[in-house]
């Protein structure tokens, strides 16, 4: 091991701040994560951070406990295709786009409130009136 400090790696970061955004959407602390899935805080805290990179079944592990499909954890990264991916590889560090909705807070604050609602038809009032503030196209 040479001792030089490696750079994340920007599709782990992206994996990582899927992983706070999913969890804070959740409610859900770092312990409580760390606890379903068997690991430390600082564990999650260092694959959140992209200190340390997730593996494949450990990620499957966070899918279930944050009960969200894995494939959650990789939308919005370029790279379906073999150069998209190589230059996804190149990128030193993954910022979230300032219009995507999910990094928002009273997105956060809404997902949350929505979800603490006692019931389904609860839920589904909310979201009727919601869609008669919309404009239709």
């Amino acid at each position: 091991m040479s001792g030089k400090a490696v750079l994340p790696n920007a599709i782990d970061q992206h994996i990582g701040h899927r992983m706070q955004l999913r969890r804070t959407m959740m409610g859900m602390s770092l312990k409580d994560l760390a606890v379903a899935c068997g690991v430390t805080f600082q564990q999650v805290q260092k694959y959140e951070t992209a200190d340390n990179r997730v593996s494949a079944s450990r990620l499957f592990e966070i899918g279930l406990a944050l009960q969200t499909p894995v494939s959650f954890f990789f939308t919005g990264l370029p790279g379906n295709l073999p150069d998209e991916t190589k230059a996804t590889r190149s990128m030193r560090a993954h910022q979230p786009s300032d219009d995507d909705p999910l990094t928002r807070t009273e997105s956060l604050e809404l997902i949350k409130l929505y979800w603490k609602l006692p019931n389904d038809a609860q839920r589904e009032a909310i979201m009727n009136i919601l869609k008669s503030f919309t404009v239709s196209d």
